[in-house]
This record gives structure tokens, sequence and C-alpha cells, in this order.
């Protein structure tokens, strides 16, 4: 089996331990992982913004850097869902319009082969104790591209659960967006710190010393605003947990300590 690991923008740019931590993770079940070097944004800023034309190239780039792989792995539900989702319509509109050639072909059957990690762990390896060791409380938040685009459900539990020493509590409103939203945020800036704070608030009362989800930008935005009120909990990225094998005292996200809106 041969693996192309998805980094993400996010990833790449603001948490390479993510990356590293889903490799670690991979190779101890015995996976091949690869990263190819050509891989670039899966454009959801572009598309979200209502840039449909210009995200189209970027829909090239990803098909033919993944091309040879049996599996594309990403540690985001939201770009796994821009992937999934988005891409066969956007490539199906450019083939209507006059754009793109075989191109949609490529497009959609690398979008079938993309999996988000917990439900290429559990859905494709069939595996939910993944040998991890992390002896801390953790609460989960499940981020809405991953609730509600892909599907999760209980995917990442199952692999929590079975993490030893692990305690999981659990998230009061669990289910309501944290209020980051990608440009969501940037455009209403006020209204995302709002749903953040009350996200916050929910992650507090757990008494849980870690947050979880499957999503950094969402860890980025809710770690800044648990920070700035002098909040203990440190947003750790599922894949981290999952590739942990002894106790690690030092936050692992020092970058999403400063993030989120204001």
């Amino acid at each position: 089996m041969r693996v192309g690991l998805f980094v993400t923008c996010v990833n790449d740019t603001l948490y390479p331990r993510t990356g590293r931590a889903v490799v670690t993770l991979l190779e101890r079940l015995g996976v091949r992982v690869d990263f190819p070097a050509e891989q670039s944004c899966c454009g959801q800023p572009l598309f979200n913004t209502g840039y449909r034309h210009r995200t189209e190239p970027l829909l090239r780039r990803y098909a033919a850097a993944f091309s040879d792989h049996d599996y594309i792995v990403t540690p985001s539900g939201s770009c796994a869902a821009m992937v999934r989702d988005n891409y066969p319509r956007i490539a199906a509109k450019a083939a209507a319009e006059g754009r793109g050639g075989a191109v949609p072909e490529a497009v959609t059957e690398a979008a079938a082969r993309t999996y988000e990690l917990t439900e290429f762990l559990v859905d494709v390896l069939g595996v939910t104790d993944v040998g991890a060791r992390y002896p801390h409380t953790v609460t989960y938040h499940p981020t809405c591209h991953g609730l509600r685009v892909l599907g999760l459900g209980d995917r990442p539990r199952r692999l929590l659960e079975h993490v030893e020493g692990l305690e999981l509590r659990e998230l009061p409103g669990a289910e309501e967006c944290c209020g980051f939203g990608g440009t969501f945020a940037v455009k209403n800036p006020a209204v995302s710190a709002a749903m953040g704070a009350d996200k916050a608030r929910a992650v507090t009362a757990t008494g849980a010393r870690t947050l979880c989800t499957v999503d950094n930008s969402c860890l980025m935005h809710l770690g800044g605003i648990l920070a700035r009120e002098g909040s203990p909990v440190r947003p750790v990225h599922i894949a981290e947990i999952l590739a942990g094998a002894e106790d690690d005292p030092e936050p692992p996200h020092g970058t999403a300590r400063g993030g989120g809106a204001r």
C-alpha cells in the first residue's frame, strides 16, 4: 500500500509537527508514506471567496501530484472535505464551460482516493487501537467539515478511547461551530470571536487539560482564545496524540497559543 501525505498549507507552514506525527503513526502501522513535493494548497480559501476559476489549476496540480498513490491521507477534515466534496463539482463545471479537457476524470478519481486521517485508520486499515499512550485528560471538538461534510461520526472518539492512559471528557455543545470557518473569521471577526469564546468556555468547563480536534485551523483559533484567558488547556491535533508513545510535558502547539480571532 502506497500512501501520499497531503499535509495542507496550515500544517506545512505552522504545524509541521502534525505532519511528522502522521508519518510516525502510519509507518508504525506498516504503511509506506510518501510526501509529493509538487503538492500545494487545496484551493479552499480561493473557492470559498468566490474565485472558482482560479481554483481550477490547483485541482489539476493535486491530481497530478498524487497520481501514483493508492490513497491520499490528510490530517485535516476541512481540506479533505474541500477535495472530496468540491473538487468533482468544480471539475465538472470547468468541463461544461469548455475548460479542463480530460482533467475532470483525473480530479474525481483523486478525490475518491482522499481520506481524512481518522477515517483512513478506521475504514481502510480497520484499526482503532494504534498503540498510542497519552496519559492526560482530553476533550474532543468535532470540527464542522469533519462532522457535517465528511460524516466522520465517532471515528475520532473510537481511536481516542483506545489510547492508553487517556481520559476522554464530554464537551458540552460539542457539535456547535468554534467560529473559525477560514475566511469567515476574517470577514466576520466579531462573530467569530464570540463563537470561539463560547466554545472556549465549554472546553474549560470539562476540566480537561487537552483540547483535541482533526483540524489545526480550529485549534489555532481556540488555542489563541484559551491562551489569552490564561487557560492551562493544551490544543493538540489528534494525529499527535495517536502518534504518541510516551508522555510529552511540553505544549506541542506553541503557535496555536497565539492564534485565534480577537
